[in-house]
């Protein structure tokens, strides 16, 4: 097992592609169509990696990563927001605000998202291996 992603779109069709991408390359992937559905799902079961669209109904991406920040619990899971509207937001600052790992412009690739996903993976250390 790679990792575990919750990923949270309310448009079916880029939902299901990005989580059969990331499925076949070996990531549990879990889904979710709000915020609110996204929410509840985190506080079960923390992912190791959130990607949220930026708009949608019930909690926008933005609340949910406010309200994800706002608890010490989760400050180590990563975040890729996914947007329409990258042009008009203030990217940087979100990034810097929020700790959010990436932002990407839609419509995106699924290869692109699994590159970033895989990067982020990688750039986390790994556990240690207590010695016998």
């Amino acid at each position: 097992m790679k990792g575990r992603i919750l990923l949270c779109d309310d448009e079916v069709t880029i939902l299901r592609a990005a989580a059969f991408k990331l499925a076949r390359a070996g990531f549990i992937v879990e889904e979710a169509y709000d915020g609110e559905e996204a929410w509840s799902k985190i506080v079960v079961n923390p992912p190791d990696v959130l990607i949220t669209d930026y708009q949608m109904p019930r909690l926008t991406g933005l609340e949910l990563i406010a309200r994800l920040r706002s608890q010490p619990q989760f400050s180590e899971i990563a975040i890729v927001l996914l947007t329409a509207k990258g042009f008009e937001l203030p990217c940087k600052e979100l990034c810097a605000k929020w700790a959010i790992h990436r932002i990407v412009d839609k419509p995106f690739s699924p290869r692109e998202l699994l590159q970033i996903v895989e990067a982020i993976f990688a750039e986390r250390p790994k556990p240690a291996i207590a010695a016998v």
